[in-house]
């Protein structure tokens, strides 16, 4: 791939994570979809080599590095597999807040482990009852002296079983005039009295990444782990949200990209009627037309990547690239399940596991449907 913002270290960087995760990630990953869960070791591994939060500040044990080996990582972590998207959201979602709106001391409390896989980490917005609507949420954080005491349930939150350390979305003033104003963002360590676990959400696909429900009753937090100024949480979120969604039109890009790749050499030496299936004029326009669709959406999302790393404001053009490209993957998956015929239904083919995993990529970062109702905003409509 020829991706405009990348360099030559930008490769090798690229071929060292190809090499770790052909031992340490391909030939575990149908065991840990089976186990349901990525073990901690793995996490460690990757720290270990440096694959975890390159971009933050060499004094808090990352690298440094600009975003575009982020996008490295994130794009071969989804050739292995959808399910572990866990890391691309502690590396470019959560550890972020802290980086940019952290004090030195949370920063230092924090980053270092983070960038070693010691702590894993998790944000915490979506509730039972308030979904996309993040200004209705109902979890508390009363203050009372030098702690605020936090009440609330979460769900659907990724790596709410291995997390560490959780970043919550609460209110901190329940009757803040619009209610988005009294939002805060509390980092809550998981050894809190007063946090738990619910249980682990069984899904459709991304079987190995752990979803939880998360409860917090009476939750004693030291003001000290207030994340930034207290009222700005729904401006923070708002701000970071355009790198979430980015980073899940790069995994949907990637995963049309493997799609097709094992939709073609499977068309090649799957035989029918005494030739390939490949020589049939249907399968070759099909073929073609995904092949285009494809090659467009990787060079408008090469060129947001660009324009992101430039640290330009491409909210519209990101929303657009998160409905899009995750639309398409959910239609290349039918295209090529189809294309595999049968064996495409069975477990051992990988076109199923991806089949099963795309379609959740419309719903979270926010659903395609709030992606449509920012661009209509954004046209002035």
């Amino acid at each position: 791939m020829d991706h405009p913002y990348l360099t030559k270290e930008h490769d090798i960087f690229r071929s060292s994570l190809r090499k770790f995760l052909q031992k340490e990630a391909y030939p575990h990953y149908e065991q840990w979809e089976s186990d349901r869960g990525i073990p901690r070791s793995f996490w460690q591994k990757l720290g270990e080599q440096g694959f975890l939060c390159p971009d933050i500040d060499v004094e808090y044990g990352g690298s440094g590095a600009d975003w575009g080996f982020s996008v490295i990582i994130n794009e071969e972590l989804e050739r292995v597999g959808s399910g572990l998207i866990g890391i691309g959201l502690h590396n470019d979602i959560v550890v972020p807040y802290i980086n940019e709106y952290g004090t030195d001391e949370q920063k230092q409390r924090w980053l270092p482990s983070c960038a070693t896989g010691e702590t894993i980490t998790a944000i915490a917005m979506t509730e039972p009852g308030a979904g996309s609507d993040l200004a209705a949420i109902k979890t508390t954080a009363r203050s009372e002296g030098e702690h605020y005491i936090l009440d609330g349930q979460k769900t659907f939150i990724t790596n709410g079983i291995q997390c560490d350390l959780v970043i919550v979305a609460c209110k901190t003033d329940i009757d803040a005039s619009p209610p988005h104003k009294g939002i805060s963002l509390l980092a809550v360590e998981t050894d809190t009295v007063g946090f738990s676990r619910g249980r682990k959400l069984e899904k459709v696909g991304l079987h190995c990444q752990d979803t939880a429900e998360l409860f917090f009753q009476e939750c004693k937090v030291p003001k000290s782990n207030l994340i930034g100024e207290e009222g700005k949480g729904f401006q923070y979120l708002m701000k970071k949200l355009q790198q979430e969604r980015l980073v899940v039109a790069i995994a949907a890009q990637t995963s049309c990209e493997r799609m097709f790749s094992l939709t073609l050499d499977y068309i090649k030496g799957r035989e029918a009627f005494g030739k390939r299936i490949s020589q049939f004029q249907h399968i070759q326009f099909k073929m073609a037309e995904m092949a285009t669709e494809i090659q467009m959406g990787r060079a408008f999302l090469d060129g947001l990547i660009s324009e992101h790393i430039q640290g330009r404001d491409i909210v519209t053009k990101v929303s657009m690239a998160k409905y899009k490209l995750t639309e398409t993957s959910r239609k290349v998956a039918g295209e090529c399940m189809q294309l595999h015929g049968g064996y495409g239904y069975m477990e051992e083919y990988e076109i199923a596991r991806r089949y099963r995993d795309v379609p959740v990529a419309s719903i979270y970062a926010g659903t395609n449907e709030i992606m449509k109702l920012i661009i209509a905003k954004n046209l002035g409509l």
